[in-house]
């Protein structure tokens, strides 16, 4: 079973990220998990796509292929780490957070702004867990 935590006891998420953030994730049961590795704004072709918002949309096309090819969906994603080079793109990069992976069971985020990432001309990267709980009657895919 997926739970997603968000106690009294800690702040209230804002109106503004309550579809895209929760400050906790719990798996219990058995279950598959999926670590991925920092995905960025490049394509299939080895091609950076130029600016925040197209390397960010090219990133989170990357996150859901490696989903899809591990038969989950955004749904199953439990945490989200966003690395970004620029605060000023914070803006931008929660807009396209609502806009692509909004949900009313959302991951656990952090952002970071971060100096630089592994080339000059990177602005965005993003590194997801996600988890697909066994069903205990069927064994099966939940």
């Amino acid at each position: 079973m997926l739970i997603r935590h968000a106690p009294a006891t800690v702040s209230k998420v804002p109106t503004r990220y309550a579809g895209i953030f929760s400050h906790g994730s719990e798996i219990t049961g058995p279950a598959r998990f999926l670590f991925l590795s920092g995905q960025i704004g490049v394509d299939p072709n080895g091609r950076t796509k130029s600016g925040f918002e197209a390397q960010t949309r090219q990133a989170m096309d990357n996150v859901e292929s490696l989903l899809h090819a591990a038969d989950m969906t955004r749904d199953d994603i439990l945490r989200v780490v966003y690395y970004v080079t620029d605060a000023g793109n914070l803006k931008t990069l929660s807009d396209l957070r609502q806009e692509r992976w909004s949900s009313d069971a959302a991951p656990a985020v952090t952002t970071l702004v971060v100096a630089a990432l592994a080339a000059p001309n990177l602005l965005v990267e993003i590194e997801v867990t996600a988890s697909r709980v066994m069903s205990a009657s069927a064994g099966q895919l939940v």
